[in-house]
């Protein structure tokens, strides 16, 4: 497996991967399949995220196809501008537990410190522990936990946010 920063070139891909994450685990996303495919123009939305000068989008390749991704989005502010947070992690059901979403994360990790983010922040729903897990690994530190983070239709889910000091 490999891991690059996703371009223009990667936005078809990476749209249909993004469909695949809101189908494969809705919960672990904030935004549903049914939003995410009522986007006008999803792939030129999507080129154009990815040449945003304040987020970078890496991904995971198996085989030459895109099988993860993940995305750093930095602040703007420019009090902000040593923070970022991880956001949109997802690695196919196929390649998990082989070691992809943690190269993944520290491809993106090492570009973080290279452009002198000091800070890193995530958040996970306390159910899905195989990601707490791996962000633990990785050294991210839980801060606080966040209830009723997340309302569904006749449930609510909880937060953990994490924390990383470069």
């Amino acid at each position: 497996m490999e891991t690059r920063e996703l371009n223009r070139s990667d936005a078809e891909a990476c749209y249909e991967l993004r469909l695949e994450a809101l189908l494969t685990n809705p919960d672990a996303f904030i935004t549903t399949y049914e939003q995410e495919k009522q986007r006008p123009n999803p792939i030129e939305t999507t080129a154009e995220r990815l040449e945003s000068k304040d987020t970078r989008t890496f991904g995971l390749f198996s085989e030459e196809e895109l099988a993860g991704i993940v995305t750093l989005m930095r602040e703007t502010h420019p009090k902000f501008r040593h923070k970022a947070s991880i956001v949109a992690m997802y690695v196919t059901p196929e390649v998990r537990r082989k070691g992809g979403a943690q190269q993944l994360l520290k491809e993106l990790i090492q570009h973080a410190a290279a452009v002198e983010i000091e800070v890193l922040h995530l958040s996970v729903v306390t159910e899905n522990t195989p990601a707490r897990e791996l962000y633990q690994k990785l050294g991210f530190q839980c801060w606080g936990v966040e209830k009723k983070a997340i309302k569904l239709p006749g449930r609510y889910l909880n937060e953990e946010h994490y924390e990383l000091f470069l």
